[in-house]
């Protein structure tokens, strides 16, 4: 304690120098877009003279920590998804918050998501995820899509998006996925004890794992195995901690952590050297091998055909195979929750599924095509139960959003969990409605629901994480009933993710 007292005044030279005191001083890390009036929803045009950020409202901004204590008051970080949604209903559609160290403005409205995509830059740029970014400059690693910008972030974009967002090439992924999805349906079988698992949401990350892993690298790791691989249980453990660690550093400046390596930022950098370790070993071998190609790997067409480095590769397969494995998971934990409380859509989509797939056959991609139902479905789960709860944007020109100008460098954060739950824009929006979705004439804003984030700046494995859990989703309802075994609510956390506070209340009975 001594030792870290006396280190006071160095940190307070440090924040110094670093410390951005106004919004309009924020180091730019996104593009988004300058918003005319013509260009504006009606609920976000302009007034005659537009008003100053600082007369925007919002919660408490006391000196230096600004919203922070009244947000630890109510409920943390673990609940500022919650936060969001009260503050949402209480100052509007846009509002100013300050945490710590980090401002930002809070974007609630589907008019205005949809103003800032319709001038979205070409290198349209998202938040600075500082912690990564700073565990990247310690370790001398390359930034991945996740956290980088400009004609770089392009660059190695266009090096996977036309293998990874192109449908008709996911889709040859099927075989590879069905194949896992074999094993994990067996192995809930297994596991169950009166049809309940314990720690489901760990059972599917090692589904989650065993899939990606397979498509990147070609290997399958025996996760759903009883002798399970020691090395790839302890990547998903890295995952979850570097997850659920970062999100303190954003709000807490992490030049500070790293000055006085506090357990978080000790935690946070452990499991990247985990992380990276890992996958840069299956990497090297996948590139070792890389000249003997099947027609479904995807990764060695794209390794093939582009002209990154390998430390380049290694940062953007790394956050493919991070994303592949925690936000999937997620994903399925959710629908299968969703779908066990509402036993009349499971039974419908389990006549679909009957109906589309031949009996002794295998779902494919090919029978997803005609399946609008198993899509409802996942889209209703991702609106009432999303992953991520909000994305951002950085402004790199002085931009009228509603009735006020706010100044280059300001951080937007699209409130993704706070459009999708609000009642304005679905009704019941409370209620399980997957045929909300199916409605001919439906009046649904598509910039209501954005669980993959919009525009250029989309999530990358969209197209892959939705193949996997459209097929997964088919294979368990056509095997097993997932039943509710209790109906008391469920308490949900934010850790990087959102997740429930409890294991989830779930059975699965063979049908």
């Amino acid at each position: 304690m001594r030792a870290q007292i006396q280190k006071v005044p160095q940190i307070l030279e440090v924040l110094r120098r670093k410390k951005s005191v106004a919004l309009q001083q924020l180091q730019p890390t996104s593009s988004a877009c300058v918003l005319e009036e013509k260009d504006v929803a009606p609920c976000a045009r302009a007034a005659p003279r537009a008003h100053s950020l600082a007369s925007m409202p919002g919660p408490t901004n006391l000196p230096l920590v600004g919203s922070l204590v009244e947000l630890l008051w109510r409920g943390g970080l673990r609940r500022q998804h919650d936060s969001l949604v009260h503050y949402h209903k209480k100052f509007g559609k846009i509002f100013r918050m300050k945490l710590g160290s980090f401002e930002s403005v809070q974007i609630g409205a589907p008019c205005l998501l949809e103003a800032l995509y319709r001038k979205e830059a070409n290198h349209p740029q998202r938040l600075e995820i500082k912690p990564w970014t700073a565990y990247r400059d310690l370790r001398d690693e390359a930034y991945g899509l996740l956290i980088l910008e400009g004609k770089d972030w392009q660059r190695v974009r266009s090096a996977f998006q036309q293998k990874l967002m192109k449908p008709t090439e996911v889709v040859k992924l099927d075989g590879k996925i069905n194949a896992v999805l074999a094993d994990f349906v067996g192995r809930v079988g297994q596991i169950n004890i009166c049809g309940r698992i314990d720690d489901l949401y760990y059972e599917l990350n090692k589904w989650s794992f065993e899939t990606i892993c397979l498509v990147l690298y070609d290997k399958r790791f025996g996760l759903l195995q009883e002798e399970v691989n020691e090395e790839a249980m302890n990547f998903i453990t890295a995952v979850k901690t570097m997850m659920s660690k970062f999100g303190k550093m954003m709000v807490t400046p992490v030049e500070v952590h790293k000055y006085l390596n506090t357990r978080t930022w000790q935690a946070h950098t452990a499991a990247w050297d985990r992380i990276f370790s890992t996958a840069k070993v299956y990497i090297d071998r996948k590139l070792k091998r890389n000249a003997d190609r099947s027609p479904d790997d995807l990764i060695g067409d794209i390794l093939h055909q582009c002209s990154l480095s390998k430390k380049e590769l290694y940062a953007a397969i790394t956050e493919l195979q991070i994303g592949g494995v925690e936000t999937t998971a997620n994903s399925m934990l959710w629908a299968i929750f969703n779908l066990s409380r509402n036993p009349v859509a499971q039974k419908r989509l389990l006549e679909e599924i009957k109906r589309e797939v031949p009996q002794g056959q295998d779902p494919c991609g090919e029978h997803l095509k005609s399946m609008p139902y198993l899509k409802a479905c996942l889209k209703e789960s991702m609106r009432l139960s999303p992953s991520v709860p909000f994305t951002s944007r950085t402004l790199d020109k002085d931009t009228v959003l509603g009735d006020y100008a706010i100044p280059k460098g300001t951080v937007l954060m699209l409130n993704t969990h706070a459009l999708s739950s609000n009642e304005e824009y679905f009704d019941d929006g409370k209620q399980f409605k997957p045929e909300r979705w199916l409605r001919e004439n439906s009046t649904i804003n598509p910039f209501a629901h954005t669980p993959f984030g919009i525009g250029k700046r989309m999530c990358i494995g969209r197209r892959l994480a939705e193949l996997q859990l459209q097929l997964a989703l088919c294979w368990l309802i056509r095997d097993y009933e997932i039943v509710a075994t209790d109906n008391e609510p469920l308490n949900v956390i934010h850790s990087g993710l959102l997740v429930p506070k409890r294991e989830l209340p779930v059975a699965f009975l063979r049908r």
